[in-house]
């Protein structure tokens, strides 16, 4: 895996299939988190498949779910398609109370 940010107890790589974040997911890490994740975006060939694997975030904030509405903004753009959104389970009960859990794809 190729790291692409490294920020206290946060780490985004990328991966074979798509990104990969680790840690904390905070207002004070969220935006660089973003950036990251979206200069990446930008970076693959149009209709490329990726997947998002935030399995492991640990730390849960909206902070999170506003990072993964920018990814999703940012593929679209792009015409890279999300193929799965993988999310640690106190991140799929913060989307599903946002009502959230509907727009993300659930995979092949």
């Amino acid at each position: 895996m190729t790291p692409l940010l490294e920020s206290g107890p946060l780490a985004l790589k990328a991966g074979a299939h798509g990104l990969v974040v680790q840690g904390v997911v905070d207002f004070d890490t969220a935006a660089a988190l973003a950036r990251a994740g979206s200069a990446w975006m930008r970076e693959q060939p149009a209709g490329s498949r990726v997947v998002l694997d935030l399995t492991g975030i640990e730390h849960i904030s909206s902070a999170a779910l506003s990072v993964l509405l920018e990814w999703l903004r940012q593929a679209r753009s792009v015409n890279v398609v999300i193929q799965n959104v993988e999310l640690s389970t106190p991140l799929a009960r913060l989307t599903a109370v946002a009502g959230l859990d509907a727009l993300l794809p659930a995979g092949d």
